[in-house]
């Protein structure tokens, strides 16, 4: 049995992040990754906890989420090969079809239903619908994959400011009206910096950005984060995760957070919290 006067203590403790974020707006970018989850708890429930308690104390959360194992496995049970360069999946016509499929189609309703299932007014949207998130191909070896160039922000700040919980699956559109796979985390990192977010969360299955020996780096910079790449630390998948939380800082997002989505209640240890988990990143 919990003693009361823990209970108490925590939530003292949690009362002037509380005061401090009520009314801000926090990104969250959930990673199929996180979905994991550990063998304790429902990973995707537990979530879903986290983002409406954030919710009711006033914090306005924004969920933009991936999907690449649920990508992989429904890949695999097609026989359709993966390939990925620099932490990018090449996607064909045919990869395309699947990725837009799992997203809108299997991620993004449970996402929904989690949420609503703990009481928010989640709303689910796609990257593509009425061209919330414009882009250009990135390079025509990667295939569809596509560069974020603007972001129209007027439907999610209609939702948020009715209460809502915008969960956007990450697809963009071009000009031509063709849909285009992009990185989970330079969306997360795009849509924080046009929304001026307080905070941009970045929920995976590491505990953070770890240094050569395999020490977490709890705290970091902008010129720290130099020397990392510089000096091969930071490599592959991690290269547009650390490069999306960079550049969200440096345009006005006060903090950046890499953390451990198979953490029970990682977010709210996260946000509310004096220890915290994970990695920080600023731009100073």
């Amino acid at each position: 049995m919990t003693d009361p006067t823990a209970t108490a203590r925590v939530l003292i403790e949690a009362l002037p992040y509380i005061q401090r974020f009520a009314g801000q707006t926090v990104v969250v970018k959930y990673g199929g990754n996180a979905l994991s989850g550990t063998e304790y708890a429902d990973p995707l429930d537990v979530f879903a906890q986290d983002i409406v308690m954030l919710r009711a104390v006033g914090i306005r959360p924004v969920v933009v989420h991936g999907g690449g194992p649920q990508i992989n496995a429904m890949l695999d049970r097609l026989g359709v090969k993966s390939e990925f360069r620099d932490g990018r999946r090449v996607t064909d016509e045919a990869t395309m079809q699947v990725v837009r499929m799992v997203l809108t189609g299997e991620v993004n309703p449970s996402i929904v239903s989690a949420i609503s299932s703990r009481g928010g007014r989640a709303v689910g949207l796609s990257g593509a619908d009425d061209g919330m998130v414009s882009v250009v191909q990135r390079d025509p070896a990667l295939g569809f994959v596509g560069d974020v160039t603007g972001v129209r922000t007027a439907v999610l700040e209609q939702l948020l400011d009715d209460g809502c919980i915008p969960v956007i699956a990450t697809i963009g559109v071009d000009a031509s009206g063709q849909t285009f796979n992009i990185n989970a985390d330079v969306v997360a990192g795009k849509i924080a910096e046009v929304l001026k977010a307080e905070k941009l969360v970045m929920m995976t299955n590491t505990v953070g950005v770890l240094d050569k020996n395999g020490n977490l780096l709890t705290g970091l910079t902008a010129r720290q984060i130099d020397a990392l790449f510089e000096d091969g630390t930071l490599s592959g998948g991690m290269l547009p995760k650390i490069s999306s939380a960079l550049d969200a800082a440096k345009a006005g997002v006060h903090s950046v957070h890499i953390i451990d989505g198979r953490v029970d209640h990682a977010l709210l240890l996260e946000i509310m919290t004096d220890q915290g988990v994970g990695t920080m990143i600023r731009s100073h």
